[in-house]
């Protein structure tokens, strides 16, 4: 502490060094508990103590504070010391509030009146040390307190330098904490012109507060912009012994020029042409100077130096209209790539990643290919390999993608394994969008299995088997790898499950060729049946029923397989029931029904591929990098809701159940026939993949929070859209999670994602949505659409509340709506967001989760006064009920919060049956009140369940059960 040897505190200085002297931990804290009594006795009873006294055990009190130790006393003085005029003593009171007085102390109101009367005080020492408190301190109630005398205290002519510096970075720090508690509109045209002021430690600090405000409302301080180029060009083309108060090893004001640069990165390129002249000039003085021969030795230059320099380039990145700069800073940046410096070959490598997706630099950065790839070999620090792959991924195209391919697969066998399953995703991508051989696609992803099968996730090799099933041109092609590279000695069990797959569908295409005849195609799957986990055995299993129509020369081996004790009486139900089903299938179906029921899957809806997908899921601020071409093979298409037919009773399932994806089933002329020959229902059930409009699903099944639900191409068709490989699950709806709740994320992406949090009471309701900004760039436009409220005015009527126009990065706005129950609907309301991100148009259509169960609200009632009402709604109109096979476990305490979630009120001693659920509520509009009863009979042991539900009005009955359905 300084104060100690300046002001002669001798007690201070003797206690501390007590402290440091003490041999234990028993020993410290005797002789700090004697001080502390010390203390405390002289606070109490002795009430002649002068300011430097109190400022001696004040100071102790926060040494033993910094120690460890709890000090419930000796705030008061504390405060006392705050009207000292002495330097000294309010300097210690000041450090004491500012370490150990919380935010919710009853002494905060009597330190902001000290800080008031310093504030307005002329001595600017005072002044300087009240600022530091509120920005040690920097709660809400000192944003409330000062918000509007720090800003007029920054911008007043009457303040002198050291106080302007000191206030900027109070003023950052309570805007960071406090945001909405201080509003800047009427000051940012005078913090905008600090960037004038002659002291450039005024300038420096008003930068930071600058660049804090024009990244939450640009629009605000747009004025900057040319301030700020004036400033760094006068800083750029200035000397080192110009500005040698704020030279840092003969480079002039380097933390003051980054800033700079760092703020021109908020704004799009000026349009005056003598303000983006000046600009590009600076640029090319700064990419001069670069190149210059360093003047000092010293490690601090060249870093200063370069901060400045790639800071420089980020902005040429973010400008994004210069060619001769864009390709300039390549080159600059290809000068470091094989550097000594670890850091500045990673920098470099970053930064090369973003000149990759520039049309006007993306041929300069190829130049650099080799060393790239040679980095990816020889680099010690796997950070930087992290960033050569990355850059190999963003610079790669139709011209090399043969040769950065055979690369990345070369050094996947010794890649770190921290990285192995990102290059495989990689990997795969640029295979498939740059393939203009469908042969060397197969053989890559072949190849990727083979050298790194265990990070080879299930889209990779789904992706495969949609291609293949696509394209007839490549489907005898792929067959015939695929039986070579069973072959193998070791095989991965990816390998055959692609294997098993695509000999199911397409092993007659070589059947031909004595060394791969039917028989041997089998025998070689099943030597690796014993080796699998049991969701491949149930893949392989389906292929052999598929060889069963394929060859029936192999039927009496197969059927051997499947009456196999092992697979007849296997511990996992899946194998057992396939084994049973599909023997029972061969034996009794004749050729024509077989052949219909195991005809050959026709080619999948076209998507864009759910493995890029994934990238951005896994690292979303790197994939985005080399997505803008489109897919080989499969072109993106807008996804719209679809229900494909498909039998609910047939006996196949998934082929993983512990994955929550599920199948893309795909539409056909044909009818399954098996339901009959193997005594299943016939009643048609629908599998419906709900999405929003303008969003693309994938052929895999992903979700509308951009998350996979993605579905497993790993089946063969059997007549009618049914899958052996897969079964019939049906894909999670986003819409349906909120049926029963209130709050969550209705929709999330990499760029934005949406919140929900609703209050209904009666026929009113009030949804209050948050958009968060998920990238490092401002929304700006933001606006919404009711898309169907002249359709549902009748209905429902929404007002939807004004919401800013503009999200800041990594920040969030929320927006009310409120809504009213005119009568009971049907349609449920949409919205449409639209928004600017990077000046691209964006827009993205969502459900509301608003049905008519939200206006339910439950009621009481005894066993009598149900059953006579339930006696009452007995018309056919007023009831509607469904018996269904429950999706997960009856189990009671669920069903009672879906049922309470959903609105009906429990109703105890109501049912003779105390497993059986009875419910009540009433649905609240404008125009009438609608009773509703409920009766939910859950069969444990079969895990079904009967739902019944009666209403007074006709429809609403159905319409509730349909909605309460989709929960059990």
């Amino acid at each position: 502490m300084p104060a100690v040897k300046g002001d002669g505190m001798r007690g201070l200085a003797v206690f501390i060094s007590d402290i440091r002297n003490c041999k234990s931990k028993e020993a410290e804290e005797k002789r700090i508990n004697k001080e502390l009594a010390n203390i405390r006795s002289k606070f109490k009873g002795d009430k002649t103590l002068d300011g430097y006294q109190k400022k001696k055990y004040v100071c102790k009190l926060v040494f033993i504070f910094l120690l460890g130790h709890d000090i419930d006393f000796g705030h008061m003085e504390a405060v006392n010391l705050l009207s000292s005029n002495k330097y000294t003593e309010k300097q210690i009171g000041y450090l004491f509030i500012s370490v150990l007085v919380s935010a919710s102390s009853d002494l905060m109101k009597l330190v902001i009146q000290s800080i008031k009367n310093d504030l307005t005080g002329r001595n600017p020492i005072h002044i300087t040390l009240a600022l530091q408190c509120i920005a040690n301190i920097g709660n809400k109630e000192m944003a409330d307190a000062f918000g509007h005398d720090i800003p007029k205290l920054l911008v007043s002519g009457d303040t002198i330098d050291s106080v302007k510096q000191s206030a900027a970075l109070c003023l950052l720090r309570l805007i960071r904490n406090s945001p909405d508690a201080i509003q800047m509109y009427e000051w940012s045209s005078r913090i905008i012109h600090l960037l004038n002021d002659q002291h450039m430690g005024v300038v420096t600090a008003a930068m930071s507060l600058l660049e804090c405000l024009a990244k939450r409302n640009p629009e605000d301080y747009k004025g900057c912009v040319t301030l700020a180029i004036s400033r760094l060009s006068r800083i750029v083309t200035s000397s080192y012994t110009d500005l040698q108060d704020y030279t840092y090893y003969f480079v002039p004001a380097p933390w003051l020029s980054v800033k700079l640069l760092h703020l021109l990165q908020n704004y799009p390129p000026s349009e005056d042409p003598g303000v983006k002249n000046r600009l590009t000039e600076c640029i090319e003085m700064i990419l001069n100077k670069a190149q210059e021969a360093p003047k000092s030795k010293k490690v601090q230059h060249s870093n200063a130096k370069n901060a400045i320099l790639f800071e420089a380039i980020n902005l040429i990145i973010h400008m994004d209209c210069d060619a001769s700069l864009l390709v300039r800073a390549c080159n600059q940046l290809g000068q470091f790539l094989q550097h000594r410096e670890t850091n500045l070959r990673y920098l470099a490598l970053e930064s090369m990643c973003l000149l990759a997706t520039s049309e006007f630099s993306h041929d300069a950065v190829k130049k650099h290919q080799e060393t790239v790839i040679n980095s990816l070999k020889t680099e010690k620090d796997v950070s930087v390999r992290q960033r050569a792959v990355d850059l190999l991924y963003a610079m790669c195209d139709r011209a090399n993608v043969q040769e950065i391919v055979s690369e990345m697969l070369t050094y996947l066998e010794t890649a770190d394994y921290s990285i192995r399953e990102e290059m495989v995703l990689k990997v795969a991508i640029l295979a498939e969008k740059y393939a203009l051989d469908y042969t060397w696609y197969v053989d890559t992803i072949l190849n990727l299995i083979r050298v790194a099968g265990d990070y080879v996730s299930e889209e990779v090799w789904y992706r495969v088997i949609q291609i293949v099933v696509n394209r007839d041109d490549v489907q005898g092609y792929a067959a015939k790898t695929v039986f070579e590279a069973l072959q193998a000695p070791s095989c991965h069990e990816n390998m055959v499950k692609v294997g098993g797959y695509i000999l199911g569908e397409f092993g007659n295409l070589i059947a031909g060729d004595p060394r791969s005849s039917p028989l041997i195609q089998f025998n070689l799957l099943h030597s690796k049946f014993h080796l699998c986990s049991v969701p491949t055995r149930q893949l392989l299993l389906s292929t052999y029923i598929k060889f069963i129509n394929l060859f029936s020369e192999i039927k009496p081996q197969i059927q051997e397989v499947l009456k196999n004790e092992s697979n007849m009486r296997n511990a996992d139900v899946e194998i057992q029931q396939r084994s049973v089903e599909y023997l029972q299938l061969s034996n009794i179906a004749s050729p024509d029904v077989l052949a219909t029921v195991l005809e050959e899957m026709p080619p999948f809806q076209e998507r864009e591929s759910s493995i890029l997908a994934k990238l951005k899921k896994k690292r979303p601020e790197k994939a985005a990098t080399n997505d803008k071409l489109p897919l080989a093979g499969l072109t993106a298409s807008s996804a719209s809701p679809s229900s494909h037919p498909q039998n609910a009773g047939d006996t196949v399932k998934h082929t993983e159940p512990a994955q929550t994806s599920s199948p893309p089933h795909r539409e056909t002329n044909k009818v399954a026939a098996t339901t009959d020959l193997l005594g299943l229902s016939t009643s048609p059930s629908n599998n419906q993949t709900s999405s929003y409009s303008g969003m693309l699903i994938d052929v895999l099944g992903g979700d509308v929070a951009g998350k996979s639900d993605g579905g497993v191409p790993t089946s063969n068709n059997v007549g009618g859209g049914v899958d052996l490989f897969t079964g019939s699950i049906n894909p999670e709806d986003n819409f349906n999670k909120f049926i029963c709740k209130n709050n969550g994320v209705v929709f999330e992406n990499d760029l934005i994602q949406i919140g929900i949090k609703c209050e209904y009471r009666q026929n009113l309701g009030r949804l209050c949505l948050f958009y968060g900004n998920k990238t490092s760039f401002t929304f700006t436009g933001v606006a919404i659409e009711l898309d169907n409220v002249d359709q549902l005015s009748s209905q429902v009527q929404l007002q939807a509340l004004a919401l800013d126009d503009t999200i800041e990065a990594g920040s969030q706005k929320q927006q009310m709506i409120n809504v009213q129950c005119m009568s009971d609907f049907t349609v449920v309301p949409s919205m449409t967001l639209y928004f600017q991100y990077s000046s691209v148009p964006q827009k993205f259509q969502m459900k509301l989760p608003l049905t008519l169960n939200k206006f339910m609200e439950g009621t009481q009632m005894d066993a009598t006064q149900f059953f006579q009402r339930w006696k009452v709604l007995g018309q056919p109109y007023q009831e509607s009920q469904v018996i269904k096979k429950a999706s997960a476990p009856l189990d009671a305490e669920n069903l009672k919060t879906k049922l309470s979630g959903f609105g009906f009120s429990t109703l105890s001693n109501v049912d003779p049956n105390v497993e059986n659920f009875v419910g009540a509520g009433i649905i609240h509009t404008v125009a009438q009140q609608i009773g509703c009863l409920l009766r939910l009979e859950p069969n444990k042991q079969v895990q079904m369940y009967r739902l019944t539900i009666r209403a007074s009005r006709d429809g609403v009955a159905k319409r509730l059960t349909e909605l309460l359905e989709t929960q059990f």
